[in-house]
């Protein structure tokens, strides 16, 4: 017998200010990819609630931190922080318009509905690596899930981000004792070097096993004070 197996169907197709964005349903999921490249789906979103909760554990008890979410994507970061009521303000950054509509008037709406809805949710259209280096405003967590990891950028405009500078920026935005954590596709050694030579504390790597292949990884660090 021939296996069958669904065919992708693209729901919407923009050319974005850094490129192609392409929405599409694969069977019940729904899938964003960018410039060719797959970037998520909303199969799991195991290690993208990880992301928001490692952060808030590696908090010193402070009470209502501002969290900053880089990358709205299919909305599982955003959702899982806005779901718990110890998180305070909830700004999430994000570069693609399309993105963004998906969420508010698209098919992603049934995942960040009530999400975009909280009061304490604010989504900001911009370029993550310009918004660290340009605001004024700082944020207890940073959490970071805009490529495939540090290693594995969606453009190249992204690498500067993982750089000494970027890692600098990061620190910047971050209040005394804050967390930045960041998503990858894998464990990634090295990039806990640039952590600790960016003068970050407390480095350490949570491992989220996947069905197949090498697990995912949040990356965390401790800005000192």
């Amino acid at each position: 017998m021939t296996a069958v197996y669904d065919t992708p169907v693209v729901l919407d197709r923009r050319d974005g200010p850094y490129g192609e964005v392409v929405l599409r349903r694969h069977g019940a999921l729904l899938q964003i990819i960018a410039n060719g490249c797959f970037l998520m789906d909303t199969s799991d979103g195991r290690s993208e609630r990880l992301l928001v909760d490692a952060a808030r554990a590696a908090l010193d008890g402070r009470p209502a931190p501002r969290v900053l979410i880089g990358g709205l994507g299919v909305g599982f970061s955003l959702a899982h922080a806005a779901a718990d009521p110890r998180w305070g303000r909830i700004t999430v950054v994000e570069r693609e318009p399309a993105v963004i509509d998906w969420h508010r008037d698209g098919p992603l709406a049934e995942l960040s509905a009530a999400a975009l809805a909280d009061p304490r949710t604010a989504i900001v259209e911009a370029d993550l690596v310009r918004y660290v280096n340009e605001t004024s405003d700082t944020f207890d967590a940073l959490c970071l899930d805009i490529d495939n990891g540090p290693g594995w950028t969606v453009t190249e405009d992204n690498d500067s981000l993982y750089s000494p500078a970027g890692l600098a920026a990061c620190a910047r935005v971050l209040r005394p004792g804050g967390v930045l954590a960041v998503w990858s596709a894998e464990p990634s050694p090295d990039f806990e070097g640039s952590l600790r030579n960016a003068g970050f504390q407390q480095v350490r790597t949570e491992e989220v096993p996947v069905a197949r292949g090498v697990p995912d990884a949040i990356h965390l660090a401790v800005r000192p004070g």
